[in-house]
């Protein structure tokens, strides 16, 4: 299922390269940051899925959200629709991908330790789905490391994250729901 976030579109200039043209945006939209977690590009959390040239002559780009209904997801293609145009590619299509439905196995190794380093316990590489019913793994703290940590609360400042105590240091911290 896809539906178009923005609708203002043009084609691009005339004679541009169509491969440079694309991996630029690609570049442009690469660099923006999620909202809820400032310090993770979207494609590092792999909401940024396709970055093409349409039929029409126009920049498409494909974003999916970490869950239908993530309130970040217009803002994310505002913001991808002006790093874009920023990079003089024209203004793009964004499209909203519902399927397949995103997973934090989409997290790049970066995405992760960008997480980790703002206090975000990330989910491990290849999370079981088990924890989509109740069963609670592990989740090391991103403090001191201990993987000694208790569920406080399903819901998390975002419906994105968790969060959790860690009994060796004592400390709360969010941990990446495992999608």
């Amino acid at each position: 299922m896809m539906e178009t976030i923005t609708q203002r579109i043009e084609p691009v200039t005339k004679g541009a390269d169509p491969a440079r043209l694309v991996e630029a945006a690609r570049t442009a939209a690469a660099r923006v940051v999620d909202p809820e977690i400032p310090t993770i590009s979207i494609a590092d959390l792999g909401v940024l899925r396709d970055v093409r040239l349409g039929a029409d002559g126009v920049i498409e780009i494909d974003i999916t959200p970490t869950y239908s209904g993530c309130p970040a997801m217009r803002m994310i293609a505002l913001e991808v629709e002006a790093a874009v145009e920023r990079a003089g590619c024209g203004r793009p299509r964004v499209n909203l991908v519902l399927s397949p439905a995103w997973t934090t196995d989409w997290i790049t190794q970066a995405g992760r330790d960008a997480l980790l380093e703002a206090g975000i316990a990330p989910p491990p590489p290849a999370a079981s789905r088990r924890a989509l019913f109740g069963e609670d793994t592990p989740v090391a703290c991103p403090n001191c490391g201990s993987r000694d940590t208790t569920l406080i609360s399903e819901f998390g400042s975002t419906a994105c994250k968790a969060l959790r105590r860690c009994r060796s240091c004592g400390e709360p911290f969010h941990a990446f729901k495992c999608l």
